[in-house]
């Protein structure tokens, strides 16, 4: 084996700023995964028909596809159609959050579902209208149920995030591939880089037990 480790530590600045950039980019996928995950989820368990059919397109679309077709979609194919570029940034956002936001439905409209009735059946009784309700009493109780299941999600969308390195933005991943070129020798900066990798979902691993112990001390 001819190893040399030495050789990357003048690019170890350069990589370590893909923390950040892949950190950011998470961060904001996340959110909008959340959000749009949120809404979706409501829109199954309403009773009005349309909004749960085009729900579970949605749902049946972006998780019967693989991540990267849809990311190359977004970032290649649709600028072809409206004659936009659009950025590394802002295709692996909407690749990501969309992607996101169908796993994140199924996993809070499962735990919504898995409150007990009497929940809502009582503040019908009490007159509360379907927004407070849902804000205020069931979607609270249902965010404790499936805590560790986002939180899985959240993991699962940091590893695969590595795939926006496929349309060159500068994410960690990239940076590696970047300096296994300039040198040529792959193996030490992808080791590096996949060292940081479990470093992060470690940190997150051990975030998410924080807070669903604390939860379970509310309760």
């Amino acid at each position: 084996m001819n190893l040399d480790f030495s050789q990357i530590v003048p690019w170890i600045p350069f990589m370590l700023e893909g923390i950040w950039v892949t950190l950011k980019f998470v961060s904001v996928c996340i959110v909008v995964g959340f959000f749009i995950g949120t809404l979706l989820a409501l829109c199954k368990i309403a009773n009005i028909r349309v909004l749960k059919a085009i729900a579970d397109v949605y749902t049946s679309i972006f998780r019967g596809t693989p991540l990267i077709l849809q990311l190359m979609i977004i970032y290649f194919a649709i600028p072809q159609l409206i004659g936009y570029d659009i950025s590394p940034f802002l295709s692996a956002i909407a690749a990501f959050g969309l992607n996101s936001a169908a796993y994140v439905s199924e996993i809070i409209r499962a735990g919504i579902q898995a409150v007990d009735k009497g929940q809502t059946e009582a503040a019908e009784a009490l007159g509360v209208p379907y927004k407070p309700m849902m804000l205020q009493i069931i979607l609270p109780q249902a965010l404790k149920n499936i805590l560790p299941a986002l939180m899985n999600e959240f993991i699962t969308l940091t590893k695969e995030s590595a795939i926006v390195s496929t349309i060159g933005y500068l994410d960690l991943m990239r940076r590696a591939q970047v300096v296994g070129s300039e040198l040529y020798r792959q193996f030490e900066p992808l080791l590096f880089a996949g060292l940081i990798y479990w470093v992060m979902v470690y940190v997150l691993t051990q975030a998410g037990k924080v807070v669903e112990r604390r939860l379970q001390y509310n309760d």
